[in-house]
């Protein structure tokens, strides 16, 4: 059964769209695999999923509020050219994903939705956003969590203070304040 600690295997078909197209899928070779209680999928991915077994088939659905959010327009900027200086021209197309890192050093995706020549504008909200989400699929496995692999999940995260979950006021990995 899917508790706390357990590693768990899942298929699953997604949607934004009750029966709308399949827009990401899990399963096969390439099952989602998480360990329940440890925010490694969404918590009300992993609520529905709470006291399933093995085997046990589910379809659910994760209102905007609880999965991604609301698009935010704010999110949207536009970024001079000479923030790419260095980066290769194919990479500053129109549809590329390019990764990036805020003022803060978090870690950001961005979506390149219009290349003027003179900057780029992109969109950073999680491709997602907006979205209602609809899963159906099955439980693959269930099985106890390692030691080691809890431990991993435990263990601090290097970079801002967000990633590790501490409170140390704006230090950082390698200043002493964090991590």
């Amino acid at each position: 059964m899917i508790t706390k600690n357990k590693k768990v295997s899942v298929a699953y078909e997604l949607r934004t769209q009750k029966d709308g197209e399949i827009v990401e899928k899990a399963g096969g070779e390439t099952p989602f695999v998480y360990i329940c209680g440890y925010n490694e999928a969404l918590p009300h991915f992993e609520q529905n999923l709470l006291n399933l077994n093995e085997g046990d088939k589910f379809e659910f659905e994760i209102d905007v509020d609880n999965a991604y959010g609301p698009r935010n327009e704010d999110m949207v900027i536009e970024l001079p050219m000479e923030t790419f200086q260095g980066a290769e021209e194919d990479m500053l197309k129109v549809g590329q994903v390019l990764p990036m890192q805020d003022s803060l050093g978090r870690r950001l995706e961005g979506l390149i939705t219009e290349n003027s020549g003179e900057s780029l504008t992109m969109d950073f909200n999680h491709p997602l956003a907006g979205q209602h989400l609809y899963f159906t699929g099955n439980v693959e496995k269930v099985e106890d969590a390692s030691d080691e692999e809890i431990e991993a999940l435990n263990a601090p995260k290097c970079g801002s203070c967000s990633s590790c979950g501490s409170s140390c006021g704006g230090g950082d990995c390698g200043e002493g304040g964090c991590c």
